[in-house]
């Protein structure tokens, strides 16, 4: 019995060793360790714009009134006097799906082995994401010149450019965040450090994060600028 137990034991330590289980046993999600943490996070990292969320739809249809986003989100770059509702979000937006779709064509090229592939999309994705967040900013800067602050607005109730410079700040740190992820991991790859290692996981993670960053904003798209 005791000679039994330590084989087993032995035999688990060297799964452990060679990647294939974990002390556990096989991995249930059959995933790696760092895809299944990074899920996990997400998951948590949810949890949060989903209670920022709900509050701001509990404010948002419990007030008499609110900024109407047709009046608040007009405006566009160079083109000043122009009503042009909900134009300029609409181009923020594609421009972000847009990078998911590079760093989705980055994840593919990284299970081909294809080093130069993975360099060229996630580059592409990485334009995006800058692009979004210096969007963001003109947005952000327009908004401020016209009075919205964290504490009043021209548009409703206060509580609006609180939630607003909230929620949307909140979520473009983490598309700040994703950026700088990327230029990280586009660095290492030009290096060759992922084709050494015989797998380019770290770019299907960090892709992870960046389809949720998109997913995100498909919700902050609707509570903000279409309800």
């Amino acid at each position: 019995m005791a000679a039994e137990t330590l084989t087993k034991a032995h035999d688990s330590h060297a799964a452990v060793e060679d990647g294939s289980n974990w002390g556990g046993g096989k991995s249930p999600f059959n995933v790696s360790y760092g895809k299944l943490m990074m899920w996990y996070f997400l998951v948590s990292d949810a949890f949060t714009f989903s209670a920022l969320l709900i509050s701001y739809g509990t404010l948002r249809f419990s007030s008499p009134e609110w900024a109407d986003p047709n009046k608040v989100f007009n405006a566009f770059p160079f083109l000043e006097g122009w009503d042009v509702p909900l134009g300029f979000v609409s181009l923020m937006t594609f421009i972000l799906i847009l990078s998911s779709v590079f760093v989705v064509r980055a994840v593919q090229e990284g299970h081909r082995m294809n080093k130069d592939g993975v360099l060229f999309w996630m580059f592409w994705g990485i334009v995006g994401g800058a692009a979004f967040l210096g969007c963001q900013a003109w947005e952000w800067m327009h908004l401020i010149h016209g009075g919205t602050t964290l504490w009043w607005n021209p548009y409703g109730p206060q509580a609006f450019g609180m939630l607003f410079f909230l929620i949307t700040g909140f979520h473009g740190f983490h598309v700040f965040s994703g950026v700088v992820l990327n230029i990280i991991i586009w660095i290492q790859a030009s290096q060759g450090v992922f084709h050494r290692r015989g797998h380019y996981e770290m770019v299907e993670k960090v892709g992870l994060y960046w389809h949720f960053v998109d997913l995100v904003w498909v919700f902050v798209f609707l509570a903000f600028y279409l309800l």
